[in-house]
């Protein structure tokens, strides 16, 4: 075998000849190729798959030596976000099943209270109510899907199955957002304009404030999935989070970062900057309002009744515009993570809770459905 060209490393002989018949640039050409091909996967439905405990999906690099083709009908992504050590299994089913069925009757019982009662049937808590019913969908997108993994010890999602995830964690994560605004900017003309507060917030236009943010949240779900459907090739099947994380869905991709570098902040200034602007204007003005107050209990009794919305507004902006903005400046998904989990599960859990406790009118209709209950079994 004739020496080979680049160090001591022979050079395989081509099939019908010898080494010695080719040029050093192709023998370092098919050296390179017989070496690349089976790392790339070529003819294993073109799936670049990396280590996954070794590295970082952030530094693979899409092959520039393969016909470009759509690559969108790949079987199935693998979801890696949380430990794969066995003996933490158990602790996480019913960590993550706790949490779930605390959420889901935590905001039935929202619901409940708010329908029966015919004192809360305020836009209010009409609009806490929706917020509630979309929390119930938010979490459902996830948790039930990671429970289902857990006990199976599979981390695979489908093709469409991840899309139709991403698809309703849009669409229920903005319906959270909007409706947040929208009990700002309600909380604002109920203190602000008291007396023309039955006016403003009729009833048509709570519905119709509720319908907008259902009609945005579905334009941007569909935004993400005509960009996600037209990507030619994706880096990995491995995606570092416990669900389809829409952020970390479009890193995947290997076209050029620009465009969905700009999608991300144009969703981020429509979902984000605009609806905290107005959370601020409307606390700014609320602030203004509740100090002209002369009596220190009517200052109390007013801020007491924003207390519970800002606490979660402040969780809610606090994990996921972070978490959606901050992917496109940082490309180690594993760091987002922690960010997934506060705002698709434990906000929509917290929420229930600060509504409740922090709430006298929902502790008290509570109380009443109780004692009917009770009542009606004596």
């Amino acid at each position: 075998m004739a020496p080979s060209p680049v160090g001591s490393m022979p050079v395989p002989p081509p099939m019908g000849g010898s080494t010695a018949e080719l040029l050093p640039e192709t023998a370092l050409a098919l050296i390179l190729r017989r070496e690349l091909e089976p790392s790339l996967g070529i003819g294993q439905e073109m799936k670049f798959k990396s280590s996954r405990f070794g590295r970082d999906p952030s530094e693979m690099r899409c092959p520039s030596n393969i016909v470009p083709q759509n690559l969108t009908h790949i079987s199935e992504f693998h979801l890696l976000g949380l430990s794969n050590d066995p003996d933490l299994q158990p602790i996480l089913f019913g960590l993550f099943l706790s949490m779930y069925l605390v959420t889901v009757l935590g905001n039935l019982l929202i619901i409940l209270a708010v329908s029966s009662d015919s004192h809360l049937h305020t836009p209010m808590y009409f609009f806490l109510s929706n917020l509630s019913l979309a929390d119930i969908c938010f979490i459902s997108t996830t948790v039930p899907k990671m429970i289902v993994d857990i006990l199976t010890h599979s981390r695979a999602i489908s093709y469409v199955g991840c899309l139709t995830q991403m698809s309703f964690l849009i669409i229920f994560g903005c319906m959270d957002d909007l409706l947040l605004t929208v009990m700002a900017y309600d909380r604002y003309v109920a203190i602000c304009h008291p007396l023309h507060d039955p006016v403003i917030m009729n009833p048509h236009l709570c519905v119709f404030f509720v319908f907008v943010s259902l009609l945005l949240s579905l334009l941007e779900s569909q935004l993400h999935n005509l960009i996600i459907l037209q990507f030619a090739y994706f880096k990995n099947v491995d995606i570092y989070n416990f669900c389809c994380e829409p952020a970390q869905i479009l890193n995947l991709d290997c076209s050029d970062s620009f465009i969905k570098n700009i999608v991300k902040y144009f969703v981020g200034a429509i979902f984000g900057l605009f609806p905290i602007s107005v959370i601020l204007f409307s606390y700014y003005k609320i602030v203004s309002s509740i100090l002209q107050i002369p009596s220190p209990g009517g200052k109390y009794k007013a801020f007491s009744t924003c207390g519970s919305h800002l606490s979660v507004v402040c969780l809610f902006y606090g994990t996921s515009v972070g978490m959606y903005l901050g992917s496109a400046v940082s490309h180690s998904p594993r760091k987002g993570v922690a960010s997934s989990v506060m705002y698709t599960i434990v906000t929509p859990m917290l929420n229930c809770f600060i509504y409740s406790l922090r709430n006298k009118d929902i502790k008290n209709s509570l109380r009443m459905l109780h004692s009917e209950k009770v009542y009606v079994r004596t």
